[in-house]
Formats: C-alpha cells, structure tokens, sequence
C-alpha cells in the first residue's frame, strides 16, 4: 500500500462532487492515475473481456501511466491537478453528497 498524500484524499472525495460529468478521456486519465497513486499492481488485475470495450480502455488508460514510468507519487500529484482541472472545467459543489464519477 502506497502512503496517500492529503491532497490526493481530498482530491478522491473532490472528484465525486463534481457537478456534470468530465469527459471519457477525464474519466480514463483520473481511472489510470488513481490506480497508480493507490499502487494497484496492474499484472494482478484480471483482463477485460473481449467484448468489454469499457473495461478494455480503463485497462489500456492504466498500462500507459505505467508504461510512461509514473511512480505512485507523481501519479498523486498528477491526480490532484487533473482534479482541480475538473473542478473549474466541469463544476464543483463543495456541499454536494458524493456519488461515483461517471454513475
């Protein structure tokens, strides 16, 4: 387990306050960066189906953040900035209830 900055926890709990919904490309890039900050081990993960296209680009997203060479710090970081990207592109709600990205 990878030691998680606070900025990254508020930016997880930020990420489902906000407003509308980011982009697929958001989706995936915010996807691949948290599996990287967290320090999922992408050999372990089990492989998309063959016709799950979703779970096909969640998994290609991913292999590029590792295959680019990005440590679960940077991932972090990344993360949060792409967070506060999507606050300001997508809307934010400080007091809204939290619900799953992209639901």
């Amino acid at each position: 387990m990878v030691a998680q900055s606070e900025a990254f926890k508020k930016a997880v709990v930020d990420s489902k306050k906000l407003t509308s919904k980011p982009s697929n490309d958001d989706l995936l890039e915010m996807y691949a960066l948290y599996k990287v900050a967290t320090g999922e081990d992408i050999a372990s993960a089990p492989a998309p189906g063959m016709f799950d296209l979703k779970g096909k680009a969640k998994k290609n997203a991913w292999q590029k953040v590792v295959d680019d060479g990005t440590t679960p710090e940077q991932a972090q970081e990344k993360y949060v900035a792409l967070i506060e990207k999507a606050k300001a592109e997508y809307g934010f709600d400080e007091n809204k209830a939290p619900e799953a990205v992209g639901a």
